[in-house]
């Protein structure tokens, strides 16, 4: 069983190769889903990574608190925001370490989490909920099973990929204000590139 510390050691050699291993420009559907957040919320941006969603959330003018399991990618996470001139409050800390909250974010921003197997996912979707005010957004993206044809980025594992009745069930005490299944062509850097089967799903919090 994979450890905390073989996950860090995994994804640093990744993130610590030349350049940004998913690129700067933040991802297509947060770009697509912002003008659902304002200027002055918090927002917790979840396994950030390089820090590309991130900054992308501080130049929108929030207060953006980050996390992700590779201290190589915190560092890269903070060294964006300064050359950037925005201000970033990044964490080093695993998915299934972090303490959410309750009631902290105005927002929270889930892009391809899909490292989580099924037990710990139900734990992070908990506490992302938890850790939102009421009324508050849930933006998440993953991929759906056709990903394993596409191999274009993401999991191995279909058991840790999301399908619409998934995340019904799971958000079912919520508000789901959009969840869409759709193929799109994906150029985040060289970890996600190509056709992708993806899925994209809102949530607003009773």
């Amino acid at each position: 069983m994979s450890t905390d510390h073989d996950e860090a050691q995994a994804w640093n050699t990744r993130f610590a190769q030349p350049g940004f291993f998913f690129g700067t420009a933040p991802n297509a559907f947060l770009t697509r889903t912002i003008d659902l957040l304002a200027p002055g919320q918090s927002v917790l941006a979840v396994a950030d990574g390089e820090g590309r969603n991130g900054v992308f959330l501080a130049e929108r003018g929030m207060s953006v608190t980050s996390f992700d399991i590779s201290d190589v990618a915190v560092g890269k996470a903070a060294a964006l925001a300064a050359e950037r001139g925005v201000a970033l409050d990044p964490h080093l800390a695993s998915i299934d370490a972090w303490e959410w909250q309750p009631e902290r974010f105005d927002a929270v921003v889930a892009i391809f989490i899909q490292f989580a197997p099924p037990d710990v996912r139900a734990q992070v979707f908990a506490g992302m909920l938890r850790t939102l005010r009421v009324g508050g957004l849930l933006l998440l993206q993953g991929y759906t099973p056709r990903q394993l044809e596409y191999r274009t980025g993401g999991p191995p594992f279909e058991e840790n990929l999301y399908t619409e009745q998934m995340l019904r069930e799971a958000f079912a005490d919520h508000d789901i204000l959009s969840l869409r299944e759709h193929d799109a062509h994906v150029a985040e850097g060289s970890g996600h590139h190509g056709m992708s089967a993806l899925i994209d799903c809102v949530v607003r919090t009773r």
